[in-house]
């Protein structure tokens, strides 16, 4: 959703977030089908709810088309990816970090924090 109506605004924006969200997809896709994996053994499994995982968000885009697409204005769209931007930032500061610090080391996933806002910061300056 955020890519689809990043890219209605601006090329340079969508293509930073789609850039964004694909570096986020390879953890993403590993974390979904690893556990599969393990769990079965079977390798077409954990390809398949892996590929189902990356399949939600075109699908996601599409929807977001629909609904979005006949209200768009750019207070909406303001709204929109600021929303998005706030929902991960909720879910990586209240859920994974914590969750990252009961594995041990307790400044390794706040070092992950930064280093991911270097990858993200880097991104958009060659994007632009």
């Amino acid at each position: 959703m955020a890519t689809f109506v990043g890219t209605l605004d601006n090329l340079h924006v969508g293509i930073a977030i789609a850039v964004a969200i694909a570096i986020h997809n390879i953890p993403e896709g590993l974390a979904v089908s690893v556990p599969i994996y393990a769990a079965t053994g079977s390798r077409g499994k954990a390809f398949l709810f892996s590929f189902l995982s990356g399949v939600s968000e075109p699908v996601g885009a599409g929807l977001a088309a629909l609904v979005l697409f006949p209200f768009l204005t750019q207070r909406v769209l303001g709204w929109v990816l600021a929303a998005v931007a706030g929902i991960m930032v909720a879910i990586s500061l209240d859920e994974l970090v914590p969750a990252a610090k009961s594995f041990g080391d307790e400044h390794t996933p706040i070092v992950g924090v930064i280093f991911g806002m270097f990858v993200m910061a880097l991104s958009l300056w060659l994007l632009k």
